[in-house]
């Protein structure tokens, strides 16, 4: 990137105010792949602890923070500049979530039931469809609800997953 913002100020420098606003598009490009990429790698935290709630029906609090906490900085990355448009639209998650779907089953065999499944044993025993559709609904979410309000709504949502009343309750 440093390259580029020395050849757009020598390109205004110069006068080659269409080779500048070339290099802008290839910047804002640059942007946007970048913070696509955090937020997949956000999504992909998110993915790994709701199929571990999945498959061991409970959730501990390391858990819910880390929902909570992948949640809200997605929101944070998703919103531009602008504050009134996202990279990613509210029906364009599906996708994305698939897309990361494979990477978390197989960083999560890691660590569901203390690594006792591999990746291909995970697979076949989760229901992807229905980690999928909590993915998709915790990120709706994030269109309807600011940051300061978020926390306690997905606290509600956090206690309705397997083990969330025991989680929100405080329980063992």
């Amino acid at each position: 990137m440093t390259q580029e913002l020395m050849d757009l100020k020598t390109s205004i420098i110069e006068g080659r105010y269409a080779d500048a606003l070339l290099i802008v598009d290839e910047l804002e490009g640059m942007s946007k792949q970048a913070i696509l990429r955090n937020i997949k790698a956000f999504l992909k935290i998110l993915l790994i602890h709701l199929i571990k709630n999945q498959v061991e029906q409970r959730l501990t609090g390391s858990w819910a923070c880390s929902i909570r906490n992948a949640v809200l900085e997605i929101k944070g990355l998703n919103l531009k500049g602008n504050k009134t448009s996202y990279y990613i639209n509210n029906d364009e998650w599906e996708g994305f979530i698939e897309s990361v779907l494979m990477a978390a089953i197989a960083d999560a065999s890691e660590e569901v039931l203390n690594g006792k499944l591999n990746r291909v044993q995970l697979t076949a025993r989760i229901e992807q469809s229905q980690i999928i559709l909590t993915a998709h609904r915790l990120l709706s979410l994030t269109y309807n609800y600011s940051e300061q309000e978020l926390p306690v709504i997905m606290d509600d949502y956090l206690s309705q997953l397997p083990g969330g009343e025991d989680w929100s309750n405080r329980r063992n």
